[in-house]
């Protein structure tokens, strides 16, 4: 059956509901070509001022999984479950790469296909890519082999998976369509259905940094995904975490990396970043019977990482995939480092009262650690390091990580701009909330 993109375009940016039909031709156009890049933003926009009912989410759901190939793992042989995590992005978001080698220090198995940077926020993929020969593309074989012998590798999305949400992904992030429930929704787990998954943790977040900055619209998202994903049959646990604060100390490529890596050996413990890896990765093993409820699974998560067992498996990961053997014990030799670097540094007395986290995700941006465009290549050695949480006093706020002195200097300056100062202490917010 034929249709026309710009009928369907047109019906969506009327507010009609389109029938399944011709969201899988959409869909299918997306991944063979069909669909020009300027169709593809049209709907995107259509989509996002008129949104999708239930139906149509999870019809293009299934399209965009449908538009490629799924991994099978029944030849694998595995002998624990596969399982994943995915997170709506944030500021400081290293969580997987804590959470996946944890997991598979459980028994797990945890091959997560993640995303690179989309407007503010970081991606898994962007920060891999900081590690010296690690390959982020390997072909599907190998992909399996590492999932199946190391218990989890973290890759992006290859050719062959979701194709069609391949394309869609970057056309979003150039044209400010980022956040739509339904493209959010339909993104996610049609990479995961592909991914061939028994279960799915979902990290929503909610508060400044986030692209879904309103509560309300974060629980919506966490019910759309739950009830989509049963919908396809696949178990969903979604959780909802703040951000109105920087998840870690630092945001830019190379430097969650090594904030990741200080994390699994011990070098320091982030507490809000420690406590969504755990909630997590104990839902993970939960929904993945290898523990009963969520408390004895984040038991087993703090422990695998405490113990030194969640690192070796990273190391290994890094190792199978084409990396460096000796990352761990020599980080600062591999990973890069920007030439410049500048204290920021507060002006009066007081406390940390509040933090613009999008603003801080922007420096970065600003810095090159982000796209402006989609293709763009980024600097994977800038971004910001001891970033002050909410409570801190300075005078140091942060440190500016910079390929230049003109780029330190301004973001020096929307560093500054970027936080406030009390007389007092003022509550921080939950770190997690509802779950789905």
């Amino acid at each position: 059956m034929n249709f026309l993109a710009q009928e369907i375009i047109r019906r969506k940016r009327d507010g009609a509901a389109l029938p399944d039909e011709e969201i899988a031709w959409f869909a299918q156009g997306l991944a063979d070509g069909r669909v020009s890049a300027e169709q593809a933003a049209a709907f995107a926009m259509a989509v996002f001022f008129r949104g999708m009912d239930a139906r149509e989410t999870a019809a293009l759901t299934r399209a965009m999984t449908d538009s490629g190939a799924r991994l099978d793992w029944r030849a694998c042989d595995l002998r624990g479950p596969v399982v994943d995590k995915h997170s709506t992005g944030g500021i400081g978001d290293n969580v997987s790469l804590i959470l996946a080698p944890a997991v598979a220090a459980c028994g797990a198995h945890v091959p997560m296909i993640a995303g690179r940077g989309l407007g503010h926020t970081g991606g898994t993929v962007d920060k891999l890519d900081s590690i010296p020969g690690y390959q982020t593309a390997p072909d599907r074989a190998r992909f399996q082999a590492v999932a199946r012998d190391v218990g989890c590798a973290i890759v992006g999305q290859t050719d062959d998976l979701a194709p069609a949400d391949r394309r869609l992904y970057a056309i979003r992030d150039a044209t400010a369509t980022v956040e739509s429930i339904p493209l959010i929704v339909a993104s996610i787990l049609s990479k995961k259905l592909a991914a061939g998954l028994d279960a799915l943790a979902m990290d929503v977040k909610t508060g400044g940094g986030a692209f879904m900055a309103r509560r309300a619209d974060a629980d919506a998202l966490a019910r759309a995904l739950a009830a989509t994903g049963a919908a396809a049959t696949l178990r969903v646990r979604a959780f909802v975490t703040d951000m109105d604060e920087p998840l870690a100390p630092v945001a830019g490529n190379a430097l969650e990396i090594r904030n990741a890596l200080d994390n699994l050996t011990g070098a320091r413990r982030d507490s809000r970043l420690m406590e969504v890896v755990v909630a997590l990765g104990g839902a993970m093993l939960t929904m993945g019977g290898l523990a009963e409820n969520d408390g004895e699974g984040a038991t087993k998560i703090a422990r695998a990482i405490a113990s030194g067992a969640a690192a070796e498996r990273f190391a290994r990961m890094v190792a199978a995939l084409g990396g460096p053997r000796d990352l761990m014990e020599r980080t600062q030799a591999h990973l890069p480092r920007a030439p410049v670097v500048r204290d920021v540094v507060c002006d009066g007395a007081g406390v940390v009262c509040a933090i613009d986290t999008r603003a801080l995700g922007m420096a970065v941006v600003a810095l090159g650690g982000g796209r402006r465009f989609a293709g763009d290549a980024i600097d994977l050695s800038v971004g910001l390091s001891d970033l002050a949480p909410v409570g801190a006093r300075g005078p140091l706020i942060a440190r500016v990580h910079a390929r230049d002195g003109a780029g330190a200097d301004s973001a020096v300056a929307a560093v500054r701009a970027a936080y406030r100062f009390a007389d007092a202490t003022s509550a921080r917010p939950a770190m997690l909330g509802e779950v789905v």
